[in-house]
């Protein structure tokens, strides 16, 4: 899978903790065609990240790499065959392991960050990279720079 950086900054409040607790996060979703060769009829899933807890409250936090922090999973069929799954997340390492099953790499459709369905969220999201693209949020829409 050509997918190497992910990651954002967030600003987490007191109040969204209060809602949900610390894992109370915006995630980053991917639509994807896993093309799994034990699963070739399978032609979509949505790759997840949830994010740990931030490590700050109220303020913008540090880069969180989706990379090495946090736990990823797949949609339907594609996260049964994998084990990746939301009952049984994967780190990212294990995810493309599991993705990398000796057929054709995924192709990724689109990219989003969103919420799940547990708990509102209101807060803000910036500096999202996917590889070597970051794409910061301003009131004007959004810039795209390329990472160092």
């Amino acid at each position: 899978m050509a997918l190497k950086q992910v990651g954002f900054r967030v600003f987490q409040t007191g109040e969204n903790v209060s809602y949900g607790g610390p894992g109370n996060m915006p995630n980053i979703r991917f639509e994807i065609n896993p093309n799994l060769t034990a699963a070739p009829a399978t032609t979509y899933s949505s790759m997840v990240w949830n994010p740990a807890p931030s490590p700050v409250t109220d303020r913008w936090s540090p880069y969180l790499d989706a990379t090495t922090t946090g736990t990823w999973y797949l949609t339907g069929n594609a996260g049964t065959v994998t084990g990746c799954k939301l009952t049984a997340q994967c780190t990212f390492p294990q995810l493309k392991t599991t993705l990398n099953d000796g057929g054709t790499a995924p192709t990724i459709y689109t990219a989003g960050v969103g919420k799940g369905r547990d708990h509102m969220w209101i807060g803000a999201v910036d500096g999202l990279r996917i590889n070597r693209t970051i794409y910061d949020f301003e009131s004007g829409g959004v810039r795209t720079r390329r990472a160092g």
